[in-house]
């Protein structure tokens, strides 16, 4: 499977550095850090992640791929402000962050680069390259706005249009994440037995936090998937390579965001519709159940998530007016 290869692979890149001895691991990363090896930093920063962090071997792909872009755009601010990485000046850490917050970049976004840049000293620590903390005591400003705000979910007209531009195979994967509510590593990750369409549920193994659920299905996602294993599950006719699946494939014939984009991206600009995301999809889901149900913990749990005050600030909510008619005859 994709996803054992992938640990496979983050258990080998750690042992290039947890198989070294000490004063080796020390020496490289001393090396990385006085010439600004963006590669190298990057490289030992994912080692420490599965070897020390709190997921270990079982981090995401999506979370690797953050932090990395995260290291590299951090090791190109100290070289631009010739910061020694090692020895960074007392008010170096917070300046970093002013800069990203004076040039407009939202403070949940600058909490993830900070996120990177505190990992990288850990990594660093661990190595025993450095004792500092410089990130220990930032301050990033809390983002009063509300997810739905700055990223409101896709509108009833919109995901319509976009499904009369679908395939079999994008009208699947958009029921999927604006009706089942699913991330996109959650729809990439399903396996043909994870979906019962005769009684309308999804079994999700890989959701966030290593949490496994039970989805159930709208009827228009039991319909898109009957028609979508008809077409290319167990021996459908354009199953890859028209071999007949086993029960542990894979449903998607592609399994990366990136690839999941392109396919889904062509029927939004078909629709004209803006693509803005996966996301907007779930909180689709969100919004539109929250409304039948006036449930947060029901929707929570539909969406995954941990706490309902995830699914309240970003994903749902009623409307102004929810109240209007039980308060009419007051």
């Amino acid at each position: 499977m994709t996803l054992d290869h992938y640990r496979g692979n983050l258990l080998a890149h750690s042992r290039t550095f947890t198989g070294l001895h000490d004063d080796e691991l020390r020496r490289r990363a001393v090396k990385a850090a006085g010439e600004k090896d963006s590669a190298e930093l990057q490289a030992l920063t994912v080692a420490y992640l599965v070897h020390g962090g709190g997921a270990g071997v079982l981090t995401s792909p999506r979370t690797i791929e953050a932090y990395q872009l995260g290291v590299r755009q951090f090791v190109e601010h100290t070289t631009e402000q010739a910061w020694n990485l090692l020895r960074p000046g007392r008010h170096d850490a917070q300046s970093y962050v002013n800069q990203m917050l004076a040039a407009g970049r939202q403070p949940a976004g600058v909490q993830l680069k900070v996120a990177a840049a505190s990992a990288l000293y850990r990594a660093l620590r661990w190595a025993g390259a450095t004792e500092a903390d410089p990130f220990r005591d930032v301050r990033v400003p809390k983002d009063r706005t509300s997810g739905l705000v700055k990223r409101p979910p896709y509108t009833e007209d919109n995901i319509a249009d976009v499904l009369e531009h679908c395939d079999t195979q994008m009208r699947f994967l958009l029921f999927l994440t604006a009706h089942a509510g699913l991330r996109i590593r959650e729809a990439l990750d399903l396996e043909w037995n994870d979906l019962d369409e005769q009684n309308r549920r999804v079994l999700v193994q890989s959701g966030k936090g290593r949490k496994s659920r039970v989805v159930t299905m709208s009827t228009s996602l039991a319909r898109a998937t009957r028609a979508y294993r008809m077409q290319y599950g167990l021996g459908g006719p354009n199953h890859t390579d028209g071999k007949r699946a086993t029960p542990s494939e894979r449903v998607f014939r592609f399994n990366t965001y990136m690839a999941a984009k392109y396919h889904l991206e062509k029927a939004f600009k078909q629709a004209g519709v803006p693509f803005r995301g996966f996301h907007p999809g779930r909180k689709y889901a969100g919004t539109r159940l929250l409304r039948q149900l006036r449930d947060f913990a029901r929707v929570a749990a539909h969406l995954g998530h941990e706490s309902v005050d995830t699914t309240r600030k970003g994903y749902a909510e009623l409307p102004a007016d929810d109240l209007k008619d039980e308060l009419a005859g007051w």
